[in-house]
């Protein structure tokens, strides 16, 4: 298959790119390399996906064909869709993060909303296959229901961030209606896992600890979280990637709630030293508790994710430090 994926060196992208590539699938990548975290990082994922996997597929090492550009670059866009047919379109590309979304509100609408518009018009215009979208727990806003399930409504999102993915949603069901393509919005549950952003709270948290300093703690560690494993959630894009049907949202979350408190003490466990804790009040945006209802993907797909908590952590920490030498 020819796929292409926006936002291919970030987190879930580089992730992602690696499962099609191995199995011998052509990725056309798209990333802007913005700053918001360590570009070096962002150039290390892409300068891993260019080398040959160690176990390629029986089909063939697929190909990486990379495309610095912004999706919120409309002409920039229109040339990545004049370079041919996509049988899938996977779109991870997003300004990302909830407490961010408080300080500069206009990344968020240029590449959240403007970006997944222009991504739309070229499915549109230049008869794509299926188009897969990344949306996130966040949506749920000030649900209290917990395991959260995709019949529950989202009209009640708490930050701008979740608003953006919101209204990717919306606009997909409009072009999925209008235009026969066939879409489907993954809501990604706390995603972690090596080669993390460095704004995340697993990545935070191991720097910290490691240098002895106090660790940031929102809510005073009362919070309860659906962790999911990056390798699972790129094993669940790739699995609803091939089998396109009409206009879908799924969960894609572990399915199981982990205290916070937890997730530090098994951390601690992994890393052997005890964390400093700075214990602070909820911040603006945030929710308490999440935990996904993942029904719909296991009967859609057949696969659900099922790592623990203390083997995702343990291959953080073993990437960690080793990318950092630490």
């Amino acid at each position: 298959m020819r796929i292409l994926v926006t936002g291919v060196a970030g987190f879930i992208g580089f992730h992602l790119a690696g499962k099609l590539l191995a199995r011998g699938d052509v990725v056309v990548g798209v990333d802007n390399l913005n700053a918001y975290y360590d570009v070096g990082l962002k150039e290390a994922r892409l300068g891993k996906l260019k080398r040959p996997s160690p176990r390629p597929s029986p089909k063939g090492e697929g190909e990486l064909q990379f495309i610095k550009a912004d999706i919120a670059d409309r002409a920039a866009m229109e040339k990545v869709f004049a370079t041919g047919r996509f049988d899938a379109i996977v779109n991870l590309a997003a300004q990302a993060g909830v407490r961010y979304s408080l300080e500069n509100p206009h990344a968020y609408v240029d590449a959240n909303v403007t970006g997944f518009l222009n991504v739309l018009e070229g499915a549109r215009h230049h008869g794509t296959g299926h188009l897969v979208y990344a949306s996130t727990s966040s949506v749920y806003g000030t649900n209290e229901q917990l395991p959260f399930s995709e019949d529950q409504r989202t009209d009640t999102p708490i930050s701008l961030y979740a608003a953006t993915k919101k209204a990717n949603e919306v606009m997909a069901h409009s072009y999925s209606h209008l235009f026969g393509i066939p879409m489907t919005g993954l809501r990604f549950f706390t995603v972690y896992g090596p080669w993390g952003r460095p704004d995340m709270a697993l990545f935070k948290f191991t720097r910290g600890i490691l240098a002895g300093d106090a660790i940031p703690v929102f809510n005073e560690g009362r919070m309860v979280r659906d962790f999911t494993y990056v390798d699972d959630i790129a094993e669940g894009i790739v699995r609803v990637i091939d089998r396109p049907s009409g206009y879908r949202i799924f969960n894609i979350g572990n399915n199981q709630r982990v205290e916070l408190m937890a997730y530090i003490r098994a951390l601690e466990a992994t890393l052997g030293k005890k964390a400093v804790l700075d214990l602070l009040p909820m911040q603006a945006g945030d929710v308490q508790a999440t935990e996904a209802d993942t029904t719909a993907l296991r009967e859609a797909t057949g696969f659900s994710p099922a790592t623990p908590v203390e083997e995702g952590v343990r291959r953080f920490v073993e990437w960690y430090r080793g990318y950092y030498r630490v």
